[in-house]
């Protein structure tokens, strides 16, 4: 369903950890909205609601409801360090378009 890069596990576990939850996962949404018809919500959650997909990769889980799942299907979650900031990247199969920003598609 979806691919976690190695640096986006790394970025997950560290915010688990300054949060105190190392038992949380990253619960990835799909919204209306956005500058290209859709965007990307995540954020940690202490655990899945009854009908999540819980994806499990390197020691990290990631909670996608129902709705969202069609959306993200075949999505690689990365994760980038730059001179310009760090951040999520989204390299989304589904997405015909997409922002400048990244975070939002269509």
């Amino acid at each position: 369903m979806i691919d976690v890069s190695a640096e986006a596990a790394t970025a997950i576990k560290a915010a688990m950890q300054r949060t105190g939850n190392a038992d949380a996962g990253l619960r990835i949404t799909v919204q209306n909205g956005g500058c290209a018809g859709y965007k990307y919500l995540i954020g940690l959650d202490a655990e899945p609601r009854a009908d999540d997909s819980v994806i499990e990769f390197a020691g990290i889980k990631v909670f996608v409801d129902p709705d969202s799942a069609p959306l993200l299907t075949g999505m690689r979650l990365g994760f980038v360090e730059s001179l310009e900031g760090s951040g999520f990247t989204f390299d989304n199969p589904n997405a015909a378009s997409k922002c400048s920003c990244g975070k939002s598609f269509g």
